[in-house]
């Protein structure tokens, strides 16, 4: 018997008829699917409460992808969320999760429904060799819709300008939305190094470590010490287009491109020449490119949008 609601390493009795990520917006809201897909984001746990048992439940939200091009945000709950171990870039495959329209499509696994972690069937092969080739570096659309009265699906490929986004407020509610936006970089923020994060050396863990002693560096979630971190970005930066000025968090992968050099190289050029690491900044700015942008408020209440790169930058001619 499998367990109900819990990871599953190895379940070959459990059968599954898989629903695309692609094809959610063709199924009806309430209907229970399975489905499959790789482990993009893991938004950890947290704590709501019950309005029917005024009890605090926990949940995690997580933030799957297939070779659709589409990512969708689903919700586990209770110790089968507070026990959740799988790393990002893991395949999982989901039995009995109900659909909902909230933010245009999002999922939520089932007390009755089953999970499991990279198992051995063709469709988890199939998605793994995907991702490993070209799904890492693909940017993905979801089935978010526009805030407020517009009931239209929102894409990461429609075009806002800063003075839009402001005026319709993106990114004032905690579900998420996406766009795109051509914007310059003003200034990026390097104050007592804000720019990088030393992250633990295990494979796709990417944890925040802290160093107990010269050459040790501590990883909570590992429980592994190492003999230095792997730095990785987490940029504030400044961009601005004709409309108006605005802040965007950008990670690891867009701060490559930015800075045409990666973390662990910046932070290394700091300590040998400190003038040639404040010119990588320099050069960094005055370039305009196209972000995909993920919107949202923090638990703080807070505005937060974080920015994937789009893959190719925008005109030269246009850069200074």
């Amino acid at each position: 018997m499998s367990h109900q609601a819990e990871d599953q390493s190895d379940v070959p009795q459990v059968r599954f008829n898989f629903t695309s990520i692609g094809d959610l917006q063709s199924v009806e809201k309430d209907t229970t699917i399975d489905v499959i897909g790789v482990l993009k984001e893991d938004m950890g746990v947290s704590q709501i409460t019950s309005k029917t048992t005024n009890k605090p439940y926990n949940k995690r939200e997580l933030v799957m992808v297939d070779n659709t091009g589409f990512s969708v945000r689903l919700t586990i709950w209770g110790t089968t969320a507070q026990n959740f171990n799988a790393l990002p870039e893991s395949v999982i495959a989901f039995k009995g999760v109900k659909v909902s329209d909230f933010g245009g499509r999002s999922l939520s696994l089932l007390s009755s429904g089953s999970m499991a972690v990279d198992p051995d069937i063709e469709e988890a092969h199939k998605l793994k060799g995907w991702y490993d080739a070209q799904g890492r570096a693909e940017n993905f659309s979801s089935h978010a819709s526009l805030l407020g009265a517009a009931s239209s699906t929102m894409k990461s490929d429609q075009f806002k300008t800063i003075a839009q986004i402001r005026e319709e407020q993106l990114g004032m509610s905690e579900e998420a939305v996406y766009f795109s936006l051509k914007a310059t970089v003003i200034y990026i923020k390097q104050d007592n190094m804000s720019f990088a994060y030393p992250a633990c050396l295990s494979e796709k863990c990417n944890k925040k470590v802290t160093e107990l002693d010269p050459g040790q560096w501590r990883c909570e979630r590992c429980d592994k010490t190492h003999p230095r971190p792997d730095y990785r970005y987490i940029m504030h930066v400044n961009v601005s287009d004709h409309t108006g000025q605005l802040w965007l968090s950008c990670f690891d992968d867009v701060g490559k491109s930015m800075m045409d050099m990666s973390a662990n190289q910046l932070m290394e050029l700091f300590q040998t020449d400190e003038k040639a690491a404040g010119d990588a900044f320099q050069d960094a700015n005055c370039r305009t490119w196209n972000f995909r942008c993920r919107a949202k408020i923090d638990h703080f209440g807070e505005q937060q949008r974080h920015a994937e790169l789009h893959p190719h930058r925008l005109a030269k001619e246009f850069e200074r």
